[in-house]
């Protein structure tokens, strides 16, 4: 479905680099009650211009884009505080109430409560399409948009998409003020911007700074974020920033804050990103991508050491969905993926957002490192199921196992990496809740200190595969070991099986 772009266009600014280099020149007049026409010397009042180019003032900006800033009051069946995502990063969601924006919110009997809060949001078509963040809406049961002129609408939401935190919302309407998306002449580093946005429910805010970074990696797999320093605080979700000609160059969606307050260091979706994501949405209610199927993690330096291949930067597969184009087409755990069809691969999040922008279909050519050679393999993309459907099953449980007892306890075998290992017999799968599908051998227990309980290697967890070798048993990780000390490396690579996900995790060998 096309967005009919009518409706309140934003322009450049004009005229802020000749006021800077005027006000830069010797001298500058000024009302006094000496005789007209006296010069007053610049050495004798202190001038605060700007860098060259910047604004000396950002008003003519926010009059032009504040109108397509809307606050956004959401009525849901779960408490707002409850969707903080990220330890250290809190999504900025105000709580509201009957009493006024930022009270408490209200109850609907002890058994159904419900809560308000406020978020931010921007037009970006003239018919009433908004872009906020998806964790501001996602619980909903009423949605209120409050533009600028106090005016009020009830809104529908499009579409959603979890995996990027960005939601489109509609209202019914015609010539509403709308703005923009940036997607080539970006600002650098350093260079002004400004947000608009509903902080503490307050209403339309204006705050500027700098660009500080880009390509922040704060844990969210399909966002390479910006960094900005204008505050941005709790109510600023889903808001827009600009730069200094108006444009969307960013949508506002987490902020790192011990206290909950700005503390100059705010997270914005690039606008190339939501302009995307929000296009899909608005044709078809939801973001379709590409899938490999498989487990992926970061090819940190101690991993390649362990698997001998120091240097190199990459993804490391981990693990395999059944039946997924992975698979099929051959790629195997331990593979290390380095290139996609041409393109180099860095870490985990630059092959899945390469795989994600592939249509179900698409062939994806993999260069990957395996034995330590390289070769190609050819997948053919698959459809990425939601976040819901992958999360589902997880067991996030992380109290220890073991509780109860095995009426035939698995025999310890002697230690290696500091890890006592067992067979993994029906006993033991009883007792640690492993599935018979599982092959490999058990951890029974931990030395103090031992390198893999300070990587997060508990008890109950299942060693699949140490290196290239697949452990059938504790002897498998033996002689992975000493095959790993005698080609000279100082750690080996063990893939753990715990609560159905498989990682790799290196391990340092014992002097």
């Amino acid at each position: 479905m096309a967005v009919k772009k009518t409706g309140f266009i934003v322009g450049a600014v004009a005229g802020a680099g000749v006021a800077a280099a005027a006000l830069a020149g010797v001298g500058m007049r000024l009302p006094s009650a000496q005789a007209e026409g006296q010069m007053i010397k610049a050495s004798t009042v202190p001038i605060f211009a700007p860098p060259p180019g910047a604004p000396l003032s950002f008003a003519d900006i926010f009059d032009r884009v504040s109108p397509a800033v809307v606050s956004i009051d959401v009525t849901s069946k779960a408490d707002p505080r409850q969707m903080l995502r990220i330890p250290g990063l809190p999504f900025d969601i105000v709580p509201k109430g009957p009493q006024g924006r930022g009270a408490p919110g209200g109850e609907e009997g002890e058994d159904n409560p419900s809560a308000t809060s406020s978020g931010s949001g921007f037009f970006i078509s003239g018919d009433g399409y908004l872009v906020t963040n998806n964790h501001v809406v996602e619980n909903a049961s009423e949605i209120k948009v409050i533009l600028k002129d106090e005016r009020e609408f009830t809104a529908r939401i499009v579409g959603r998409d979890e995996a990027t935190d960005l939601a489109v919302l509609k209202i019914e309407g015609k010539g509403f003020p709308y703005v923009n998306f940036e997607n080539s002449a970006k600002p650098r580093v350093g260079d002004w911007v400004i947000s608009v946005g509903n902080p503490f429910g307050l209403g339309g805010t204006a705050t500027a700074g700098i660009i500080s970074a880009y390509g922040r990696d704060i844990g969210e797999t399909f966002v390479n974020y910006i960094q900005i320093d204008a505050a941005i605080n709790r109510g600023n979700s889903g808001g827009p920033t600009f730069d200094v000609y108006g444009r969307v160059i960013g949508v506002n969606t987490a902020i790192f804050s011990p206290s909950g307050g700005s503390v100059g260091i705010g997270f914005a979706i690039p606008s190339d990103v939501a302009d995307t994501v929000t296009k899909q949405l608005i044709a078809g209610g939801k973001v379709t991508r590409g899938y490999l199927g498989a487990t992926i993690q970061n090819l940190t330096p101690e991993i390649a050491d362990s698997i001998g291949l120091t240097g190199r930067k990459g993804a490391l597969v981990a693990e395999l969905v059944p039946g997924g184009p992975a698979e099929k087409s051959g790629l195997q755990p331990g593979d290390v993926v380095i290139n996609v069809n041409g393109v180099d691969v860095g870490n985990a999040s630059e092959l899945t957002r390469q795989v994600a922008a592939s249509r179900s279909g698409d062939n994806l050519r993999l260069t990957v490192l395996r034995d330590g050679k390289t070769r190609s393999i050819d997948v053919r993309s698959g459809v990425r199921p939601s976040e819901r459907e992958l999360n589902r099953g997880a067991n996030d449980n992380d109290d220890d196992k073991g509780s109860q007892t095995p009426q035939t306890p698995a025999p310890a075998q002697p230690s290696v990496l500091g890890l006592s290992l067992a067979p993994l017999n029906e006993a033991a799968q009883r007792q640690y809740s492993i599935p018979g599908n599982v092959r490999g051998a058990v951890i029974e227990s931990l030395a103090p200190g031992a390198d893999a309980a300070k990587k997060g290697v508990k008890r109950g967890d299942v060693v699949v595969r140490a290196n290239e070798r697949l452990v059938t048993g504790p002897s498998d990780v033996v002689a992975a070991v000493e095959a790993a000390r005698r080609a000279g490396r100082t750690s080996v690579l063990l893939f753990i099986y715990r609560d159905g996900r498989q990682l790799g995790v290196p391990v340092k060998i014992e002097k």
